[in-house]
């Protein structure tokens, strides 16, 4: 039993359970109580109450004590009422027409509505990969009228037939799919996914050290190796090589365009090279399971070869540049062989990059970086042999027309008879005013070969020897020998009659020190051009250029007057062509995985960045994280021993589940998007309070579990963006509307509400003697008497009623 002090109601249930019906009361302090009561219609809900002015009629019932016609009199009643809508499921949307004549391709039968509609994310970039669940499964609108006061069921009849545009407030919610809740990991299929079986296999291949013995019959297999874990059969690899070989498009895009600006940061291969497709290939070759990635990469490598041998140029990867030694030693071999592929193919067709004997000339403009700074290290100043483009003219001088002609390996005859009968070969025209010292003849600068190329692993080779020996600045210069060599005959061809100090003023020229009482902020460009009227030019070697057997006038003397195009290659692209498929013919399986794992991580986050998904700024952050992310988890996959452990294995687990989440995030960010392209305030809003009702559950474990809320939050939508939510609403199709009952009014686009609810208050005055305590004299207050609350659809209808009265 209730005390006068407590102003709680209290509530019974009545009858059976299923019917929710309930009768309470409640104490309110005053001489007056106020009694509840609830019942449902779960079915057969009568017609008259399916309509506002039926409703209205039961209301008026429980305060009129007759039986006349409700109809025909006036009652004071306020009305709040809010309807919700809610579009179509996918598989329910606009039915789509079938064929006129139902004539089909190839004379079939039609194709059924699901075959001809289009999937939502077709021209995403996942969909060469994968068919994402769209996560915006529909929208609930809400449509709000505020308090007005009725008199009569006329008018109810009238507000039914009202459009939901006047309403004074509407408001959205998405409903989102099951895939993205918590309780569905593992059963979505996606890049994270995938690459939880990548990682599987990566800890497979530790058992072996061949990639042949995961699909020989002569070798046993690892006994934790699953039976299922099967070879695809010859047709699935024909078809995914030739994909990769093939088909591909004549012109390639520039594989860094259009990437994250963390993409580098991850040690792996490019978005668009040949390993990066071949990774991302790999993950869906079979069940992306150790057998199957072995029985790929045999016949990849195959492929690879069989390119070689029949000078066919590498597809996916460029024939010229630098080496990238940022990405991963696969890519770089691969990139290797491709420039090796082509000056072969160029040295066979005697194509116009290579002369007859297949050596690749440049004009040497300025002094090659990379030997200089080699070589340059024996007096500790890795900077003393840098020279800069405009050190061979003024600031208002364009290089290149210092060259009054190209004579490439043309002989020329001196043009001065006196000094020398020699021929000039392999000239690339004249260096601006600068003179050679004994002859006082012009300066000419040398066709040159190109520096050979070298991949990551040549480099440590080097770096080791260098370890080894000791001495690293005399066997550094000693390993640019055949550069330092070719440069030196290069250039006695083009000057015959060049000293040595003729050599270091044009390739080093900060190893040449000017008598002149210059200051020592005089630029480097005076230093070295010279005036024809100060003959010859007061100058000396630097220290370390004429010290007592100098390594470089040892390789001088012994240089021969060859111009490039006579010399010996610096690459061999057969010698270097065959070690890179040796290397990748012997590699064995763990290092193989460990760059397909990093690889396939950076292919697959590339390929999610070029989603189109607005001004997402949330997004945008989430990316830049999770590239962050996988670079500092995917660094125990950089050495080229075995390093990984149980530990690495388990942090790259976990990052397959932080990538799985900003997975989610983008296709919902895809979708909302195209949804609201019209309106991006709405698209935007949803997605930021869906990402920061999940941001407390990244990066934990069990994401989400322990959390039971279900993510509902509504956004309020604008009066201008109202057509654009009304849109979503299409029309039903005559095949709906039969399927569908119209009976309870205030369609929009031909759609009833999905439910209804609506409060009928009835309000009295109540003066001073209403009350337990005093009241001031003359004090009145509108009190509410009356009050039903209606919720529910035409097939479920709640009505809860509450009385005010006087015990």
């Amino acid at each position: 039993m209730l005390t006068p002090c407590s102003l709680w109601p209290a509530f019974v249930p009545v009858h059976v359970p299923s019917r929710k019906a309930y009768i309470g009361i409640q104490n309110m302090g005053t001489l007056y109580t106020r009694r509840f009561e609830a019942d449902r219609i779960g079915s057969q809900v009568p017609l008259k109450l399916m309509h506002l002015e039926g409703l209205y009629e039961l209301f008026v019932t429980k305060f009129a004590f007759s039986n006349m016609d409700l109809s025909m009199h006036l009652f004071q009643v306020n009305l709040k009422m809010k309807l919700t809508y809610r579009t179509l499921p996918y598989d329910e949307d606009s039915d789509v027409q079938e064929p006129e004549g139902g004539i089909t391709e190839a004379g079939g039968s039609p194709k059924s509505k699901h075959h001809n509609r289009k999937p939502w994310d077709d021209d995403c970039p996942w969909s060469e990969w994968y068919s994402a669940e769209d996560p915006v499964k529909g929208f609930e609108l809400l449509t709000a009228w505020s308090e007005k006061a009725i008199e009569s069921s006329l008018e109810m009849a009238e507000l039914e037939n009202a459009s939901p545009l006047e309403a004074e407030k509407w408001s959205i919610s998405p409903c989102l799919s099951e895939i993205l809740s918590a309780d569905s990991d593992g059963k979505r299929i996606g890049f994270a996914s995938q690459l939880q079986l990548l990682i599987d296999a990566l800890l497979m291949s530790l058992e072996t050290q061949f990639v042949e013995d995961f699909v020989s019959v002569e070798h046993s297999r690892p006994e934790n190796l699953k039976s299922t874990a099967v070879i695809p059969p010859p047709t699935v690899l024909d078809r995914v090589l030739k994909d990769l070989f093939y088909e591909v498009e004549a012109a390639q895009p520039d594989s860094a365009e259009g990437d994250h600006k963390y993409s580098r940061t991850i040690k792996g291969a490019p978005l668009e090279s040949l390993f990066g497709q071949f990774c991302l290939h790999a993950l869906w070759v079979g069940d992306c399971n150790i057998r199957a990635i072995a029985a790929f990469w045999i016949e990849f490598v195959r492929e690879v070869r069989w390119c070689w041998e029949e000078s066919q140029p590498l597809p996916r990867m460029p024939a010229n540049g630098v080496i990238d030694l940022s990405t991963c030693l696969i890519n770089q071999k691969l990139h290797m062989l491709a420039i090796c592929m082509d000056r072969k193919h160029q040295f066979n067709q005697k194509g116009p990059k290579a002369d007859e004997n297949g050596v690749f000339l440049s004009a040497r403009i300025k002094a090659d970086t990379e030997v200089q700074s080699v070589i340059s290290s024996q007096d500790g100043d890795a900077q003393a042999s840098c020279w800069e483009c405009d050190s061979l003219s003024t600031p208002d001088q364009d290089p290149a027309s210092h060259f009054s002609s190209f004579e490439h390996s043309g002989a020329v005859k001196l043009g001065d008879p006196e000094h020398s009968p020699c021929i000039r070969r392999g000239s690339a025209g004249v260096i601006g005013s600068m003179m050679l010292l004994k002859s006082y003849q012009n300066m000419h600068a040398p066709f040159t070969q190109d520096s050979p190329l070298m991949t990551e692993d040549m480099h440590e080779e080097r770096l080791q020897a260098i370890e080894a020996l000791g001495d690293s600045s005399r066997f550094s210069a000693q390993l640019e020998k055949d550069i330092l060599s070719s440069d030196m005959s290069a250039f006695k061809a083009a000057n015959p009659d060049a000293v040595f100090e003729d050599f270091i003023r044009w390739h080093s020229p900060r190893d040449w020190e000017n008598d002149d009482n210059m200051e020592k902020g005089v630029s480097q460009i005076n230093a070295v051009v010279e005036s024809t009227y100060d003959w010859p030019p007061r100058g000396k070697l630097s220290e370390r250029m004429s010290e007592h057997g100098n390594l470089w006038r040892k390789i001088w003397n012994e240089a021969p007057p060859l111009s490039a195009s006579e010399q010996k290659p610096l690459l061999d692209p057969n010698q270097e062509g065959e070690k890179v498929l040796h290397y990748l013919e012997t590699l064995r399986p763990y290092q193989l995985l460990e760059q397909m794992v990093s690889t396939a991580f950076r292919a697959t986050a590339d390929t999610l960045n070029k989603t189109s998904f607005g001004g997402l700024k949330q997004m945008t952050t989430r990316i830049e994280q999770l590239y962050l992310t996988m670079s500092t988890t995917l660094r125990c996959l950089q050495t080229n021993s075995i390093s990984v452990d149980a530990e690495d294995i388990k942090d790259l687990k976990r990052l397959c589940t932080t990538f799985a989440h900003v997975e989610n995030l983008i296709t919902l960010a895809a979708s909302l998007h195209r949804k609201f392209m019209q309106a991006p305030r709405l698209s935007e809003s949803i997605f930021n309070d869906y990402d920061n009702f999940h941001v407390p559950k990244l990066g934990t474990v069990s994401i989400g579990r322990d959390v039971k809320k279900v993510f509902n939050n509504e956004q309020e939508v604008r009066q201008g963006e109202r057509e654009v939510i009304a849109s979503m609403f299409t029309p039903p199709t005559a095949n709906q509307l039969w399927r569908k009952v119209l009976s309870m009014g205030n369609l929009l686009n031909g759609h009833e509400p999905a439910s209804r609810e609506i409060i009928f208050t009835k309000r009295d005055h109540l003066c001073e003697n209403y009350y337990v305590g005093h009241a001031p004299r003359g004090y009145q207050q509108e009190f509410e008497t009356y009050r039903m609350y209606i919720c529910g659809t035409s097939n479920d209808l709640g009505v809860a009623l509450a009385v005010t009265s006087c015990d």
